[in-house]
């Protein structure tokens, strides 16, 4: 069986576990914990930035819009190619269901936190902000002087969650991992989490001929695999399927309005399991061949 960080076997079971891990292996754990835009969660702070596979804000305009969320720390939020996250706008604007605290930065600041956290760094430094507002309505945007030339730099706190989530093409038997495509910044999220589940397309023997950019996560630095084929779905997956652009345009008026959306996740989420996401995933792959 694939095996994890000091050599233990890896668990890839759908049900039992505690609750964070039941919530995980459910129907909505399946569909937006897939983690294909790097979603981290920190406790309830969902965390995110562009990476492999961008799936955009439904996943998290989901669980927020269910309550789930306390804080987003984002550097865009928006449904990709179609308009606002009306889950997302309604809670920061209206408290509904919950007021959601939010820390916006940008996608350079976003991707250096990361790093930093992978480095088991405090903070990123870079070049950045010069000229823009956010760090008047965001704290934790800092300067600092460099002490060897004197340049002015960015500040931004580490990102170092407690679990990181991500989506990738392939597992091997030994508990490995491999990304194509458009990495990001999955690498770092991995290697900055205190705890990591990676969800793959497949478990294959061996990776066999890869893209040049491909990176191998070795299985030391992953806590979990679980085999979930359509996982970035209605997003794509490099090398297996292409974005499900006319859902991202349906969800559109599914979340506009709070019935319609809590009708939708109670028909569509809460009352459907893995197995039900399972076969929706392998008929769309199969219209999409």
């Amino acid at each position: 069986p694939p095996r994890s960080r000091g050599g233990k076997p890896i668990r890839t079971r759908k049900e039992g576990g505690p609750l964070p891990v039941r919530f995980y292996r459910s129907a909505v754990g399946k569909k937006w914990v897939m983690a294909v835009t790097g979603i981290i969660l920190i406790g309830f702070v969902v965390v995110h930035a562009a990476n492999n596979a961008f799936g955009g804000w439904k996943e998290y305009n989901q669980m927020i819009g269910m309550g789930c969320a306390e804080k987003a720390i984002f550097s865009w939020g928006g449904n990709p190619g179609v308009g606002s996250l009306h889950r997302f706008r309604d809670a920061v604007e209206n408290g509904w269901p919950n007021k959601l605290a939010i820390e916006e930065h940008s996608h350079a600041a976003m991707a250096n936190a990361y790093d930093a956290g992978a480095a088991g760094l405090p903070l990123a430094v870079l070049r950045g902000y010069v000229g823009a507002d956010l760090p008047k309505v965001n704290p934790n945007i800092k300067s600092i002087t460099c002490p060897f030339t004197g340049e002015k730099l960015a500040a931004v706190p580490a990102i170092r969650p407690d679990v990181g989530i991500v989506h990738a093409q392939k597992a091997d038997c030994a508990g490995n991992v491999m990304l194509e495509g458009i990495v990001g910044v999955q690498k770092e999220v991995v290697l900055g989490s205190k705890r990591s589940i990676v969800t793959v397309e497949e478990i294959v023997d061996d990776f066999g001929p890869r893209s040049p950019n491909a990176v191998i996560l070795p299985s030391w630095t992953v806590s979990a695999i679980a085999v979930v084929p359509g996982g970035a779905y209605p997003s794509y997956t490099f090398g297996y399927y292409k974005r499900d652009n006319a859902f991202y345009k349906q969800w559109d008026g599914i979340a506009k309005d709070r019935d319609s959306f809590l009708a939708w996740m109670k028909q569509n989420v809460l009352e459907k399991t893995p197995a039900d996401f399972a076969v929706h995933a392998k008929k769309k792959l199969a219209a999409a061949e």
